[in-house]
C-alpha cells in the first residue's frame, strides 16, 4: 500500500533533474574561446597595416616610372610588382587566418546565404584551414624566391641554395598536411566528396 502512495501519479510534477556539479566549469571553459576574439581583431589591424604599405610602394612605382627618375628599369618595375602581390597575398593570408580561425574556434559568423560569402567557408575546419595555409605560404616562398632569382646580383650562390631548400620544405610540408588530411577522412566522408565531385560536373 505504501508503494502505492508513494508512486508519481500523472498530474504531480515530475523530479527536478539534478545539473552536474561541473557544468558550470565547462561553460566557463567553453567561454574561454572568446579569449581568442582580441587576437583576430589584433589581425584586421595588421591587415590595416599591410594596406598602408601596399598604398606606399604603389605610390613609389607610379612616381618612379611616371616622375621621369632615371635608373628604373624592367627590372626595378618587375621587383615593385613582385613586391605588391607579395603583400596581397600576405593579406589574403590574414583573411584566411582572421575569418576562417574565427569561425572555426570562436563562433558561426552566420552569412550563409550572403552573396559575397566565400566558397571555402561553408566546409572549412581546422585540416582544410592548415592545408590552405600551407598553400598560401607556398606562394609567398615562391614570390621572394622568384625576386631573389631576379635581383640575383645582390645575393650569394649560398644564399639562394638556402632559399630554395627552404621553399621546397614548405612544398613537402603543404604535402604531408594534405596527405595526412586525406587518411583523417573516413570512407563515409570519401564518399561524400566523391559525389560532390560527380554532382559538379553535372551543375555545369
Amino acid at each position: 500500500m505504501a508503494d502505492v502512495l508513494d508512486r508519481p501519479t500523472p498530474d504531480s510534477p515530475a523530479p527536478a533533474r539534478r545539473r552536474p556539479p561541473t557544468i558550470g566549469l565547462g561553460y566557463a571553459i567553453f567561454a574561454s574561446r572568446w579569449l581568442q576574439a582580441p587576437l583576430y581583431f589584433g589581425l584586421i589591424v595588421a591587415q590595416a597595416i599591410y594596406v598602408w604599405q601596399f598604398m606606399k610602394e604603389l605610390w613609389h612605382l607610379t612616381e618612379g616610372v611616371f616622375a621621369g627618375h632615371h635608373g628604373v628599369d624592367e627590372s626595378d618595375i618587375m621587383l615593385s610588382v613582385l613586391g605588391l602581390v607579395d603583400v596581397v597575398m600576405i593579406s589574403n593570408l590574414l583573411i584566411m587566418v582572421i575569418i576562417g580561425g574565427y569561425e572555426t574556434f570562436v563562433s558561426r559568423l552566420q552569412v550563409q546565404g550572403h552573396p559575397d560569402e566565400p566558397e571555402w567557408l561553408s566546409h572549412v575546419n581546422a585540416n582544410v584551414l592548415k592545408t590552405k595555409l600551407a598553400m598560401s605560404i607556398i606562394g609567398i616562398s615562391s614570390i621572394h624566391l622568384l625576386r631573389t632569382f631576379i635581383d640575383s646580383e645582390r645575393f650569394t650562390g649560398e644564399q639562394m641554395m638556402w632559399q630554395t631548400i627552404i621553399h621546397l620544405a614548405f612544398v613537402f610540408s603543404a604535402l604531408a598536411l594534405a596527405w595526412i588530411d586525406r587518411l583523417s577522412l573516413t570512407a563515409h566522408q570519401r564518399a561524400a566528396n566523391a559525389r560532390l565531385g560527380d554532382e559538379a560536373p553535372a551543375s555545369h
